[in-house]
């Protein structure tokens, strides 16, 4: 196989349980079921030799390859462009309804638009990350590889019969490898269908046609509840899509990225799975979807919120930060030394260590979401809201001590400003709960709290040499999360003390309208090496600008950064020196904080008048 693809040289399809990532070259080099936390049954990204991968592409023949979706959908389509002709492969997942199911499909549509092009089919799948055997049988109508704990079977469609001869198919050491020529007109397809109940059989080129028109349909369908009609509808549009399909349909739960271990720095170790659903991702999906007036899908991400207040409440423990798409939380990290990581960038880690962290912000994102779904008609029932009162009485005696930061630090606990400044958020919206609802609370007790935590960040969280708001107590590094500090209420944009803040940040941690989180070598986080800029940091450092007065500064910023998207417009967690993406692909961050910043600019363009 071809040595990696760029990080954002990749596309995502979906059917709303599991997803796979697909090159530019018409690579399958990322797939994992049968849910997006499952075992990878193709994971090239993670090693070319030992990963796994389908490919589908022309074979003896230079081309160039251009990759678009389906406009509104998320059907990918690669073209290969030659001399001699042209060829596409159109990608798709049926969308599954909300009953968990083992059996998925990926139908992999081959046209050939002009001329005739030679396509050359290889599926080496590697089940559980590589670690199970399995064995080839070759069908009349397809192919089945079977592994202890799982199958995968390739069904074929075409309207001439087979779709590859079977002089053309070929048994190497029990991966599948083909050749098929296809001329002007021709249409094949491959369904590949994970758990398949039968033997492969013969799709009709029809049936195929109706899975696409279904898939279709359901996108479009749904992109028309949207109710976004502001400056930057594509961008909005391509990332609304793309949360939907990060989105767990039988739970609700939306996860941080479908990726695991790419990298944060290349041949660095800073590598961890997103493939779980942290409660601060969940409670900001809250404020975009209802923003945009998908209030279904807001729904459902604030039931699951719900269902994690409650254990937290009922055991008068702290939510946990992080849970699997059924609410699970055992998320025991895991290193696979026989995988390489990509470009060599190891360990490639499964599962996820800084699940059992405090970190005391999450209770303010989770109670600053409740708020805003109950401004919008979403409330929680009697027994979450008494849920939600234990949980903000436990934090009324656990606020005032070190955690582990909104960043996961793997260093030793600090007294983090951000997690006092989302504390002071969690008992400020508390109690405008009560105030609102006319539901019981201890709303003496937790505004004492909440003055508290503020007269605390004056005392501590400012430092006077760096006029400015500080990461920790008694330090002076810096930190791109407290460009949220205007936007929950805390201090006014024009208050002296933020605006000295914000241009502290911008000479520490702004490079070329790009947001570093913080500086590692300033503020050592028990891991080696440095990273890159972090797209969300960037996005709220636009917000930040707008609000403080400086819209045009604001525009640019957003608008440079729509240039560091991916040719689908999709955002990895972070963008290096170079201007390539790096860290998890897609990721929700990136993607949620650019819904919240253009409807946040959207607003203030239409306050002053002007056009859309």
């Amino acid at each position: 196989m071809e040595d990696y693809p760029a990080i954002e040289d990749h596309g995502l399809v979906g059917d709303l349980q599991t997803a796979a990532l697909i090159t530019r070259n018409g690579t399958v080099d990322w797939f994992c079921a049968p849910r997006f936390d499952s075992p990878s049954i193709f994971a090239a990204l993670l090693d070319r030799s030992r990963g796994g991968y389908f490919s589908i592409v022309p074979d003896g023949v230079r081309y160039v390859s251009k990759q678009l979706y389906l406009p509104n959908t998320p059907i990918l389509i690669t073209r290969f462009i030659s001399t001699d002709g042209v060829g596409e492969i159109i990608d798709f997942m049926p969308v599954t309804d909300e009953r968990p199911t083992e059996q998925h499909r990926l139908v992999r549509v081959i046209n050939m638009v002009r001329g005739s092009m030679r396509f050359r089919t290889a599926c080496r799948p590697r089940f559980n990350y590589g670690r199970e055997p399995h064995e080839l049988e070759v069908h009349p109508d397809g192919s089945v590889f079977r592994a202890p704990s799982t199958t995968l079977t390739l069904h074929t469609s075409r309207p001439d019969g087979r779709l590859i001869p079977v002089e053309d198919l070929q048994n190497r050491n029990d991966d599948l490898l083909t050749f098929a020529t296809m001329n002007e007109g021709d249409t094949g397809a491959i369904i590949m269908e994970t758990a398949a109940p039968g033997p492969p059989r013969a799709f009709a080129i029809d049936e195929v046609q109706v899975l696409f028109e279904q898939t279709r349909d359901y996108w479009r369908r749904w992109l028309e509840r949207s109710r976004y009609t502001g400056r930057w509808r594509e961008m909005v549009e391509r990332s609304a899509i793309t949360l939907k399909l990060m989105t767990y349909a039988p739970t609700g739960a939306m996860i941080a990225a479908p990726t695991a271990s790419l990298p944060e720095e290349l041949g660095g170790a800073r590598n961890w799975d997103y493939r779980y659903t942290w409660i601060r991702d969940t409670s900001f999906s809250v404020h975009a979807l209802l923003g945009l007036g998908f209030t279904e899908e807001a729904a459902r991400y604030t039931e699951w919120l719900d269902g994690r207040i409650r254990e937290a409440g009922d055991n008068a423990a702290p939510l946990k930060i992080m849970y699997r798409v059924d609410g699970s939380s055992d998320l025991h990290e895991e290193i696979l030394d026989h995988l390489e990581g990509y470009l060599g960038s190891g360990p490639v880690r499964i599962g996820n260590g800084a699940a059992d962290q405090l970190q005391l912000d999450i209770h303010g994102e989770a109670l600053d979401a409740m708020l805003f779904a109950d401004e919008q008609g979403i409330r929680a029932s009697h027994q979450v809201w008494r849920s939600t009162v234990r949980m903000v009485d436990w934090l009324c005696d656990n606020w005032d001590q070190p955690d582990a930061g909104i960043w996961e630090s793997r260093g030793h606990p600090r007294d983090y400003t951000f997690g006092r400044l989302m504390s002071w958020v969690a008992f400020d919206r508390a109690i405008r709960l009560v105030s609102r609802t006319g539901r019981p609370g201890d709303v003496t007790r937790w505004v004492t709290s909440r003055d508290a935590i503020y007269n605390q960040i004056m005392a501590r969280g400012y430092h006077r040499g760096r006029r400015a708001f500080v990461q920790a107590y008694g330090e002076q590094v810096l930190d791109a999360a407290l460009l949220v500090m205007p936007s929950v209420g805390f201090v006014t944009p024009s208050d002296p003390l933020w605006q000295s803040t914000l241009r502290a940040i911008e000479q520490d941690l702004v490079s070329d309208s790009l947001v570093h989180r913080y500086k590692p070598s300033a503020a050592p986080d028990g891991l080696p090496g440095d990273e890159g800029t972090f797209n969300m940091c960037t996005f709220w450092y636009v917000a930040a600008l707008a609000c403080s007065g400086r819209l045009e500064d604001a525009l640019l910023t957003f608008e440079k950064m729509f240039t560091f998207s991916n040719h689908l417009r999709l955002y990895a967690e972070e963008i290096a020196l170079t201007g390539q993406q790096i860290g998890n692909f897609p990721q929700a961050f990136s993607h949620l904080s650019l819904i919240t910043t253009a409807l946040a600019l959207d607003g203030l363009l239409d306050a002053e008048g002007r056009g859309r």
